[in-house]
C-alpha cells in the first residue's frame, strides 16, 4: 500500500470486487469514451472477481499491477491505476493507466494516485523508464501527468483503437532519477 494526502492506492484483492463493480457501473459512459465498450458481461459480480483473479496472476508474473485508488476519508474506491506491459531486459519500462470516478475528478487524486504508482514502479519494481499515451484533446489527463512529472515526447499518431476508430495520443514519460 502506498500513501498520498488524500488517497492511497493498493492492489486490488477478491473482497474489491463489488465495490470495482459499482464503480465501472456508475462510470460506464464516462470510462468508455476513453476506452472500448465493454459487453454486458463485464458488468457482472462473476466477471469483476474474475478480473481481480486475473490480475493477481498478472502480478505474480510480472507482467502487470493493478491497483485501487481509495480515498483516505472513506476508505471508498474511487478509481483504479495500472502499469501494464511491463518489459524487462534492457527496457526495464511500463506504461501507466488510470480511471477515476467522474465525480470525484478536479481534487488531485489522479495525480497524487500517479505519484504513488510511479514510486512503487521506480523503487519497488526497479523500472527505468513509464510511459503514458493521452489522446491530445484530454487536457485533464495530460495535466495529471506533467504534474507528477511527466514529460511530453511527440504524438503518436492513429495509435489506439478507441470505440471504431484510430485516435491519436500524446505520448508522455518520466525516467527513474537514480538511472
Amino acid at each position: 500500500m502506498k500513501k498520498g494526502k488524500s488517497i492511497y492506492i493498493r492492489m486490488f484483492q477478491p473482497a474489491d470486487a463489488r465495490a470495482l463493480l459499482a464503480l465501472q457501473e456508475e462510470n460506464r459512459t464516462f470510462f468508455e469514451r476513453a476506452s472500448m465498450p465493454r459487453k454486458d458481461e463485464f458488468y457482472t459480480m462473476d466477471r469483476q472477481l474474475e478480473k481481480v483473479q486475473e490480475y493477481e496472476e498478472r502480478s505474480r508474473e510480472d507482467q502487470e499491477y493493478n491497483f485501487g485508488i481509495f480515498t483516505k476519508e472513506s476508505n471508498r474506491l474511487v478509481g483504479t491505476i495500472n502499469l501494464f506491459q511491463v518489459m524487462r531486459g534492457a527496457l526495464q519500462s511500463a506504461f501507466v493507466g488510470y480511471f477515476l470516478d467522474e465525480k470525484h475528478n478536479g481534487r488531485g487524486f489522479t495525480t497524487e494516485a500517479v505519484k504513488l504508482i510511479v514510486d512503487y514502479a521506480f523503487a519497488e519494481l526497479q523500472l527505468h523508464r513509464i510511459e503514458a499515451g493521452v489522446m491530445p484533446h484530454n487536457s485533464g489527463s495530460m495535466r495529471v501527468l506533467e504534474k507528477a512529472g511527466f514529460h511530453k515526447e511527440g504524438l503518436a499518431r492513429k495509435n489506439v483503437k478507441i470505440n471504431g476508430r484510430w485516435e491519436d495520443h500524446q505520448v508522455l514519460a518520466i525516467i527513474n532519477p537514480e538511472d
